[in-house]
């Protein structure tokens, strides 16, 4: 790969770019490079838009304190507007805000595709338009907003429903013609009551048959957290047909924990006898599932821990532990 010029940050802060994690963004010195695009990091747009981001949140609750939603999000046109008095009265503003929305793709009507992700479980919540005053509506007001073609307007999800979704970052994809909203749903994102808008299969669709149940597309931690929780309520109403290791974890909670312990121990053992990458990975792969049996019983939900984990991302682990005390 041909040499760049790699700039060094003032601060260090995470780099939304679609090829961080193949390409290695950050050195061990804190300098940035965009090395999938092969340019340096300040002329790339996923840059520029993480740090249009940044500049236009700082501005906004520095002199527009207040225009916030706390609870319930107000009008899009009492967010919009002091962010747009914002941004023209801050030349320097105006221009980085400016590069970042020249660097999307719109389409003929000055819109793009806009996606709206859990930031815990990764599931895909529902899928709009958003021109650039959505976008900018979105980073300033942490409700994801987007752009009706039918009415012609900003709507901001959740303000009819109150199941806002809550957004904490914002991505360019590679091509620069669709964005995602990373966020925490306050409830169900669907208008039928569902958790996201995804729950037809295309064999359904393809069949014209109705799924009495809905089936969401599930990442494989989450598709096993449904089976353990689809066995806790086999126990509760009493439609086991066949028993399984499963049920018997939940009915002794004394072999549960013993079974941790047991499985914790032997993944320990994979790194002190150094029995490799594939033992390791499948003593993991039980203490995942051992665990997960136990947070069905505590009726504790993966995604709960997976929002703890998030929030101690910018802690220390060692301050994080001796707060504890």
């Amino acid at each position: 790969m041909a040499s760049t010029t790699v700039y060094p940050l003032e601060k260090t802060f995470s780099v939304h770019c679609s090829s961080r994690r193949r390409s290695g963004l950050v050195s061990a010195t804190g300098q940035r490079n965009c090395t999938h695009f092969k340019m340096p990091l300040q002329e790339c747009g996923s840059w520029k838009l993480a740090n249009a981001i940044r500049q236009i949140q700082k501005s906004v609750d520095s002199k527009n304190e207040g225009i916030r939603p706390k609870g319930s999000c107000r009008s899009i046109s009492a967010i919009s507007s002091p962010i747009t008095t914002t941004i023209t009265n801050d030349a320097a503003l105006k221009t980085k805000v400016d590069e970042m929305l020249s660097t999307i793709k719109w389409d003929k009507s000055g819109l793009v595709v806009a996606i709206a992700q859990h930031i815990d479980t990764g599931a895909v919540l529902m899928q709009g338009f958003a021109n650039s005053d959505a976008i900018l509506a979105t980073i300033a007001s942490g409700k994801a907003t987007f752009f009706s073609r039918s009415r012609s307007s900003l709507w901001t999800k959740g303000e009819t429903s109150s199941n806002f979704i809550n957004v904490k970052d914002v991505f360019l994809d590679c091509d620069r013609d669709s964005i995602i909203y990373l966020g925490l749903p306050d409830g169900p994102t669907c208008h039928t009551g569902a958790t996201t808008c995804y729950f037809t299969r295309a064999p359904n669709a393809i069949d014209d048959t109705q799924d009495t149940t809905a089936s969401f597309p599930l990442t494989t931690l989450f598709a096993l957290e449904e089976t353990i929780h689809n066995r806790k309520s086999q126990l509760m109403d009493g439609s086991v047909s066949k028993p399984s290791w499963t049920h018997k974890l939940m009915k002794d909670h004394e072999l549960l924990c013993s079974k941790i312990r047991e499985e914790a121990d032997e993944l320990c053992r994979t790194l002190e006898s150094n029995e490799g990458k594939d033992r390791t990975a499948s003593e993991m792969a039980d203490v995942l599932y051992h665990s997960m049996v136990l947070l069905a019983v505590q009726d504790v939900k993966l995604e709960d821990v997976l929002e703890i984990l998030r929030k101690r991302f910018t802690q220390s682990g060692i301050e994080e532990k001796s707060s504890r005390k």
